[in-house]
């Protein structure tokens, strides 16, 4: 393992890349600019981390930040050019939570400049080791699998109507990927007999849309979850007495059980 205070990076052995970009909380010494560290840090895909730490196991790379995305978004166009037009989204260095509430005292977001450095940082170097991780497995392999891990509040209406569904398949409107591994990966969410979509709200971010090169041999996949999926979500937004809620394993274990078999799935697909 690859390891730097703030990127692992694992290298395995099947040709599968499992991406973890939003599970971090580190704040970056940051903590006294934002309104709380609490609040800058709510959004976190909490426990994501947990729930795939399967993925070693079966072969798959994996790589993962520990800084939060309120400091930087490793999964947003680093141009700031919105991945969803016309819809609520944050941005590369976000200002607000996805609710709409300002994550920094007055006077102390970032500018420019900040953003920058924070790219060069952070940003520029989880991308290079994806990069250099997808040849190196693709060089091994003659493709690549590129599974992106990410989950969300179920109720969320500034981002969404409604309930979303438990699972989010995102491959850019089919661009990111082959269509059979669509339709194997769709198969398995049919038959869990939760609620699932394929490119509904959340098609993929920067990371999906910027290495899901299926002409290529390298084919991206964005799993979005809602939370309820594997944690006790609590109504309306949370509170610090009560999230996030504890990593609970008994109960994860369900779906924990269906992301296995998508990953070796994924695997299978990708040796044949």
């Amino acid at each position: 393992m690859n390891t730097r205070d703030w990127l692992s990076v694992h290298e395995g052995t099947k040709p599968l890349l499992v991406s973890i970009p939003h599970t971090g909380s580190d704040l970056a010494g940051l903590e006294d600019r934002f309104v709380s560290p609490w609040l800058a840090r709510r959004d976190t895909d909490w426990w994501i981390e947990q729930l795939y730490d399967f993925a070693a196991g079966l072969g798959a790379s994996v790589i993962r930040t520990s800084i939060s995305r309120s400091v930087i978004d490793v999964n947003r166009d680093p141009s700031g050019v919105s991945l969803y037009p016309g819809q609520t989204t944050t941005g590369l260095c976000p200002t607000e939570t996805f609710d709409g509430d300002p994550i920094y005292r007055p006077g102390q977001e970032p500018d420019a400049e900040e953003v920058e450095h924070r790219a060069r940082r952070f940003f520029h170097p989880y991308h290079s080791e994806v990069a250099g991780e997808i040849a190196r497995i693709k060089g091994a392999h003659g493709k690549a699998v590129v599974y992106d891990c990410h989950s969300i509040r179920s109720v969320l209406p500034r981002l969404f109507e409604g309930t979303l569904p438990v699972f989010n398949l995102g491959t850019n409107d089919g661009k990111s990927t082959d269509p059979s591994l669509q339709e194997e990966v769709a198969a398995i969410l049919a038959g869990t007999g939760e609620s699932w979509v394929v490119n509904g709200r959340f098609k993929g971010g920067w990371i999906t849309r910027s290495f899901g090169q299926p002409w290529y041999g390298v084919h991206a996949l964005q799993m979005e979850l809602s939370n309820r999926g594997y944690m006790r979500e609590p109504e309306e937004k949370g509170s610090p007495d009560n999230w996030p809620v504890p990593y609970d394993a008994t109960y994860a274990a369900p779906i924990r059980a269906t992301l296995k078999t998508i990953l070796e799935t994924a695997i299978s697909w990708a040796e044949r």
